[in-house]
């Protein structure tokens, strides 16, 4: 007999086009193995997601910038359709903050978190963060927001080179612009020409200062802080390895305890009043030993099932049964689980994980989300490598190949559309 209440759909929802968004895959199949109708509303254009068994139906999804009102419409079609209240998962953060926005208005059709609707969009703009984490007293990578060219050349001055640019507002990137959510700057010139682009991005340019990244320094937290506000499911977790390496999402993540960690996420939702599923990034510094809090993610992680407890419960199976009042089981933590993302790590995949693992796409009792990825993926990187050679060709013969700089703050979500 399934711990959750079966009566109760849920409905899975994300904006961004990413086909290779495997945490979607893992929420269908979270809550699809426990006997919940899933419904996924997310583009379904490739996507090896739609193969799932544990998929009721795709449903078309926003426009990537829709407004709220276009977001509740299509949520409210969804609804129409299931006929019954059902659990609603955002998965990315604008969907996170369209929903954060319209609570009340989806309240009669879906259960949701009970927060101020404001807050998810708080912590997920990276300069009402850095806010954040100073009214707090979290440990926060020094963040200037300049307002004009010359106030770009004193921030770098005062930071120091590299420096990390990032938009405040991530979410708003118009699609084909070529701009990405955080790179790694390493001049004064090279953070000038992206400050003149702040109209097109539609958000502030922040200059923050420059962690450097090395062993046992990138850390997570996912966690479900249910409606008392205590965190419950997820935990700690190192990243073994990032792709691309030393700047991407988790390629391979290790459940791994850590007090610190754990602490700084508790006492930050709990301050916060936050309520729902919540994915932080941190970076240990490596002169100080301090834990930097990059990026506040209000939504599921991608890897959120490498911390799939001994009674099975993860952040999004909290989510469902807290919402639809059924008590969550006490499981055991499990140290050294790993969570391995195959497209991406696909040596790490194949050897041994005698902590126990999970894998992304492929599951025995879900073949063909895994088979579709494959086909996908390698039709994705031919046609990477075919733009690149033409490129090259047209641009010279012989080219000389140039390190492509990345920053080493980039959360899983803002890599995972590579």
């Amino acid at each position: 007999m399934s711990l959750l209440d079966i009566r109760v759909p849920a409905v899975l929802l994300r904006i961004d086009r990413n086909p290779f968004h495997h945490g979607t895959l893992g929420a269908a199949r979270s809550l699809g193995r426990s006997g919940v109708e899933v419904h996924v509303v997310a583009d379904s254009a490739g996507s090896p997601v739609g193969a799932s068994r544990y998929v009721r139906q795709m449903h078309p999804p926003p426009l990537p910038g829709a407004s709220p009102d276009d977001v509740l419409a299509v949520l409210r079609r969804v609804a129409d359709g299931i006929a019954r209240p059902a659990v609603l998962v955002p998965l990315d953060d604008a969907s996170a903050i369209a929903v954060g926005r319209m609570r009340d208005e989806l309240a009669p059709s879906y259960l949701l978190p009970s927060m101020p609707g404001s807050l998810a969009e708080r912590v997920a703009d990276k300069a009402e963060l850095a806010a954040v984490c100073a009214s707090t007293d979290v440990p926060h990578p020094t963040t200037l927001i300049p307002d004009s060219p010359a106030e770009v050349a004193d921030a770098m001055r005062r930071l120091g080179l590299p420096v990390v640019a990032k938009w405040s507002r991530p979410w708003l990137l118009p699609a084909g612009s070529g701009l990405r959510s955080t790179v790694l700057v390493r001049s004064v010139q090279q953070a000038r020409e992206l400050f003149l682009r702040t109209e097109e991005a539609g958000s502030r340019l922040l200059l923050q200062a420059y962690l450097s990244p090395g062993p046992d320094r990138d850390w997570f937290f996912h966690g479900y802080a249910d409606h008392s506000g205590t965190v419950r499911a997820g935990g700690p977790g190192r990243k073994q390895l990032a792709w691309p390496r030393g700047a991407g999402l988790t390629a391979v993540g290790c459940w791994t305890p850590n007090t610190q960690v754990q602490a700084l996420a508790e006492r930050l939702t709990d301050e916060l009043g936050y309520r729902g599923i919540f994915d932080l990034d941190f970076r240990r510094c490596g002169a100080t030993g301090r834990y930097h809090l990059l990026d506040f993610n209000p939504r599921a992680g991608a890897q959120f099932r490498l911390f799939a407890d001994s009674a099975g419960l993860d952040v999004v199976r909290a989510m469902h049964l807290d919402l639809t009042g059924r008590p969550l089981p006490d499981g055991l933590p499990m140290p050294g689980r790993a969570f391995v993302v195959e497209n991406y790590a696909p040596l790490a995949a194949l050897r041994a994980a005698p902590g126990g693992r999970e894998l992304a796409w492929y599951a025995a009792d879900d073949r063909s989300p895994g088979r579709v990825m494959w086909a996908q993926w390698c039709r994705h990187v031919s046609r990477r490598l075919r733009e690149r050679l033409g490129t090259t060709t047209t641009a010279a013969p012989t080219p000389r190949l140039i390190p492509r700089a990345a920053s080493p703050s980039l959360t899983d979500n803002e890599k995972a559309s590579s």
